[in-house]
């Protein structure tokens, strides 16, 4: 760790507030305790829930670094205790519970995957959130397979633009919603076989013409509130609903004779707080089943634009803007 600095620039806001509050300063190079990496940061990709703890809404669970930022690009500089020293010099991208918005981070090495030559280091960052919660949620708790008609909201997000990607890639057919006819034609020229556009059309009786009356096997939610008991009846028999975010509300009214009736599934997750073990087996999970798919170049985020780390207001200026289509990217260095 020789000709590692001591001190780097990250984005770590003193206070809660708006994009203003996203200025560089001075703090400490991390260093990386047992099991963990240190990462020369090249990309950061950029997240809602970033945003929302920046406004003071989400915070970092307990242990996890004040800096913002749960993904990342780079290359391996030093490695803590029972990690092999072969690994310094490796590319990997990351997954981690903050710090990500910084010339280095800390990672522990079991939630990194490998860069292959098919991905850029931009391309890279912008993969392991999204990577991971739509794995987690589409195909593990929603058990979305090949022949399967799901329904995602936000079909533009970061979520929205990697669960089109992975469908297409498991032959899992994918209905998304969208708030104006440009993100609905953006939805489907990355890949989407419907795109609603909710500020127009009703997304509950589309979905039900589209499938013919039968209704989807899943539904991905990140809005909540009044959207649950619609999502349900877009359900199939047995269709299985999955929460992972809740943008228009924390609360929800829905039939329960209707569930009981159709036998639908009602569950969620969020990801941030799980421990690193769950992480870890998602990451080998991934590694086994979608990560020879990004190495053959046949998986590729889509990139919306790209900021260098100083400007990470900017960045977030635009992610709450809403225009943005794909992944918002922060360039390191």
């Amino acid at each position: 760790m020789d000709d590692i600095p001591d001190v780097m620039i990250a984005i770590d806001p003193a206070r809660p507030g708006g994009p203003e509050v996203l200025v560089p300063s001075e703090r400490p190079v991390p260093k990386p305790g047992g099991g963990e990496v240190l990462v020369q940061i090249a990309a950061v990709g950029v997240n809602r829930p970033e945003v929302m703890q920046r406004q003071g809404r989400y915070p970092p669970p307990p242990g996890a670094s004040s800096i913002l930022g749960m993904e990342f690009s780079g290359t391996i500089v030093a490695v803590g205790e029972s990690v092999e020293p072969e690994q310094i010099g490796q590319p990997v991208c990351a997954l981690v519970t903050g710090g990500a918005y910084a010339e280095y981070a800390v990672a522990p090495f079991g939630q990194c995957l490998p860069v292959p030559h098919a991905l850029s280091m931009v391309e890279a960052a912008a993969m392991p959130e999204t990577l991971f919660t739509v794995w987690t949620n589409l195909f593990e708790r929603a058990y979305a397979t090949e022949g399967d008609t799901v329904l995602v909201h936000g079909g533009t997000s970061g979520i929205g633009t990697m669960a089109i990607a992975l469908c297409r890639l498991f032959g899992v057919e994918i209905i998304v919603t969208a708030g104006s006819a440009a993100k609905c034609a953006a939805a489907r020229a990355i890949g989407a076989n419907h795109a609603i556009d909710y500020s127009t059309e009703d997304f509950v009786d589309r979905v039900k013409a589209i499938t013919g009356g039968k209704g989807v096997a899943a539904v991905l939610d990140m809005v909540g509130g009044d959207y649950v008991p619609r999502n349900l009846q877009c359900l199939a028999d047995d269709g299985r609903h999955v929460s992972i975010a809740v943008q228009r509300g924390l609360t929800a009214t829905i039939p329960i004779f209707e569930v009981m009736r159709r036998r639908l599934t009602l569950t969620g997750s969020t990801l941030r707080a799980r421990d690193v073990s769950f992480k870890t087996l998602v990451a080998d999970e991934l590694a086994r089943t979608v990560w020879p798919h990004v190495e053959a170049g046949k998986l590729k985020p889509v990139i919306d634009r790209t900021y260098p780390l100083a400007d990470a207001a900017d960045a977030h200026r635009r992610m709450e803007a809403g225009d943005h289509v794909g992944k918002i990217v922060l360039v390191v260095g």
